[in-house]
């Protein structure tokens, strides 16, 4: 099994208003990822969340796709140490 670490991405483009937060919410539901995504200005998503590497490394490509009605033009990632500090996947509303 893979080392535990945390993951921040960020997308930009079509990513709002195209169901893309339910989107990475339920797709961290099947991987088993916890953290959060929520909206940034008018056309960026950010996404904080921990897991198994392998599995984040997965949950990273799932994301940077999105939905198909969305259109991700740019994306950055970044690794971190695991902190253990979200119980589940949600979507934040901030």
């Amino acid at each position: 099994m893979s080392v535990k670490k945390s993951i921040h991405i960020r997308v930009w483009g079509r990513v709002q208003n195209v169901g893309f937060r339910a989107f990475v919410a339920q797709q961290a539901n099947l991987l088993g990822v916890m953290g959060w995504v929520h909206n940034v200005g008018r056309d960026q998503v950010e996404v904080r969340a921990e897991g198994h590497e392998t599995t984040l490394q997965s949950f990273f490509e799932i994301v940077k796709e999105g939905p198909s009605v969305s259109r991700v033009e740019r994306h950055e990632v970044e690794w971190g140490e695991f902190t253990e500090k979200f119980k589940k996947f949600q979507v934040r509303w901030f």
